[in-house]
């Protein structure tokens, strides 16, 4: 591991630095607070380097893992009525969860089968990321909080009251203290609500309401009314120094560039904004309160969540993992890479990190940097913690502007433009995939944006496949002349022609193609005495296909066709031997190793039975 120290050393220190502002930028974004994010790349980036498959791998919280994060917890945050120190332990349960469905797919060796999601889902998830971020940040470019605007906060007024009112009915009847004849002591709680508390339920209302994608959009109008315009000034001077310090140089990270310039000119020249606000400076301690104030009600409903970034982790980390092999020529290990993910998520959430996976231009850093070894990744990670213990206190001061600026560079670059450039000359079913992708990850629920995608674009494969199988596996008459040049079929003595028909069959025999497999017995005319099956590129059958089979051959054997199978490979042979359809239907005897063996056994015991009939 050490043979590579000094590449390593500069790698992981590259990386760490690139790594820096993202964290911070995620955290906030999260809603968890930069120190969330500093604690999700510190311990995801340490462990994962330490178990996973991909040698100079950078993991760390990453803009998919970010905005699905954000969903667990915005929605875990209202069951607890906006308190996020009490929702905590249930949001930090869903993360360790999430962790430990990576170690599974590791375990159970899923990680080669990530590589069969469709590039239309991929492509429609991740340009809708961008664009969810990409609107999320607008209020925050603009300087316009909502729940800062006393303003805006006071419409929610009447609904806090009727909230606190509510809550206050309700844990009276279940103590039994609302009952008829001492319904004065609701009433008496009800005249002590104080100010402050409507106030509180009034901003968290007016948080909820403004938040995600829609209530952005909602709440912009008034926002624009009221922009800062000095915080939008620090968040264009933000994305310009980004993108145009890149045409500079690509040897120092630009969102660090950034980052340190317009804080420090905030800084010296004392202006007022909106910072990100207090940073711990101390060691990172576990969380044990995941373990005492656990809930299990509340991390029920996102049990599936829980799955979704399990999966776009192990997605989003492999992706990356083939872009490092490409580069240094290796080749990853995919399964031990999820379970280094899973233990690095783990872990994270333990000590209240956000999680995250593999992340591409960290680990391109690494790599152009010098790095070589998984010492390089766990180098970035301890690189990082010496930053938030020595300075946090710093870093507290960084304007909120910068991390909007970062944010919507990190949003506009996750859009897949590769996908979007070629919209006009790839399949309408790809088109369409893609957009109802983006579309639900933008407007709806990323998690069933992406269930929704797979469904789509598994019945779009099955039914191209199903039409594929059809077109290549047609009924030969063999008394047609155009069938006559063929070789095999120019062997069957002429004088029985009539009374044989030919199936070839290619490819799977699934349920996308059953219906038109069924057809066959019908396509075969009743003087017809014998079926040849050929199933030479038939690998596998599926349920709905062995029984689909078994449908044709009792209507063949029912109209006195006897049917011929040649060439039936391992899978298909198998199943059909499992539910007796060799020999029940169709005898061992007329199952043939080659087109030559059922030819000679046509030869022999064929009889010409049927008169010729005019084609």
């Amino acid at each position: 591991m050490f043979k590579h120290l000094k590449g390593d050393l500069l790698g992981g220190l590259t990386a760490g630095v690139v790594a820096l502002p993202l964290a911070l930028a995620f955290g906030v974004q999260s809603g968890m607070g930069a120190i969330a994010g500093l604690y999700g790349a510190i311990f995801i980036g340490f462990f994962a380097s330490l178990f996973g498959g991909t040698n100079t791998q950078i993991s760390g919280p990453t803009a998919p893992m970010t905005a699905v994060s954000m969903v667990v917890i915005a929605g875990i945050v209202q069951v607890y009525e906006g308190d996020l120190s009490n929702a905590l332990p249930a949001i930090l349960a869903v993360f360790i969860m999430a962790g430990i469905m990576q170690v599974s797919l590791g375990i159970l060796k899923l990680g080669r089968y990530i590589k069969y999601i469709p590039y239309p889902v991929v492509s429609g998830f991740m340009t809708g990321i961008g664009v969810i971020i990409l609107i999320t940040q607008l209020l925050p470019a603009i300087g316009y909080y909502p729940a800062e605007d006393q303003q805006f906060v006071e419409k929610f007024r009447p609904a806090a009251e009727e909230v606190i009112l509510k809550e206050i009915l309700k844990n009276d009847i279940d103590d039994n203290i609302l009952v008829l004849k001492n319904y004065e002591a609701t009433i008496e709680k009800a005249k002590e609500i104080t100010p402050d508390q409507i106030l509180t339920a009034s901003k968290i209302l007016a948080k909820k309401d403004s938040s995600g994608v829609i209530g952005a959009l909602k709440t912009l109008p008034t926002g624009i009314q009221k922009i800062n315009w000095l915080e939008l000034g620090l968040t264009l001077i933000t994305i310009f120094i980004i993108f145009g310090f890149k045409r500079i140089t690509t040897a120092i990270p630009s969102t660090l560039v950034a980052l340190l310039s317009v804080s420090l000119a905030v800084f010296f020249m004392d202006m007022e904004v909106r910072k990100i606000g207090e940073i711990p400076t101390d060691l990172p301690i576990p969380n044990f309160e995941i373990i005492t104030g656990f809930n299990f009600t509340a991390i029920v409903p996102y049990v599936f969540t829980a799955l979704t970034l399990a999966f776009l982790g192990a997605i989003d980390s492999l992706l990356t993992s083939v872009v490092a092999d490409n580069m240094t020529k290796t080749r990853h290990n995919p399964n031990k890479e999820l379970i280094g993910q899973g233990v690095g998520n783990s872990i994270a959430a333990i000590f209240g990190g956000i999680p995250g996976a593999g992340a591409t231009i960290r680990t391109v850093v690494n790599i152009n940097s010098g790095g070589k070894t998984k010492l390089s990744g766990m180098i970035a990670a301890v690189m990082l913690l010496i930053i938030v213990v020595a300075l946090g206190g710093f870093a507290e001061n960084i304007p909120s502007a910068v991390l909007a600026g970062i944010l919507i560079t990190v949003g506009i670059g996750v859009m897949d433009y590769k996908g979007l450039k070629v919209l006009g000359s790839i399949p309408k079913s790809d088109v369409v995939i893609m957009l109802v992708v983006l579309l639900l990850t933008v407007f709806w629920d990323l998690v069933y944006a992406v269930g929704i995608g797979l469904v789509i674009a598994s019945l779009i494969f099955m039914k191209k496949m199903g039409d594929s199988n059809n077109a290549k596996s047609g009924i030969k008459r063999l008394s047609d002349a155009k069938h006559m040049d063929h070789a095999d079929y120019s062997r069957i003595p002429a004088k029985l022609r009539e009374e044989i028909f030919i199936k070839e069959l290619r490819g799977p025999i699934f349920f996308g193609y059953t219906s038109d497999f069924q057809s066959m017995s019908r396509d075969i005319p009743p003087y017809a005495t014998h079926a040849i099956i050929r199933m030479k590129k038939v690998p596998f059958i599926d349920q709905s296909g062995l029984f689909a089979f078994e449908d044709v051959l009792q209507n063949l054997v029912q109209k006195g066709i006897q049917p011929l199978l040649i060439e039936v490979q391992e899978q298909p042979l198998y199943r059909l031997e499992t539910i007796d359809i060799i020999p029940d239907l169709v005898g061992k005897e007329h199952v043939f190793e080659s087109y030559d063996a059922c030819l000679q056994w046509i030869v022999a015991n064929v009889e010409d039975t049927v008169p010729a009939l005019e084609n």
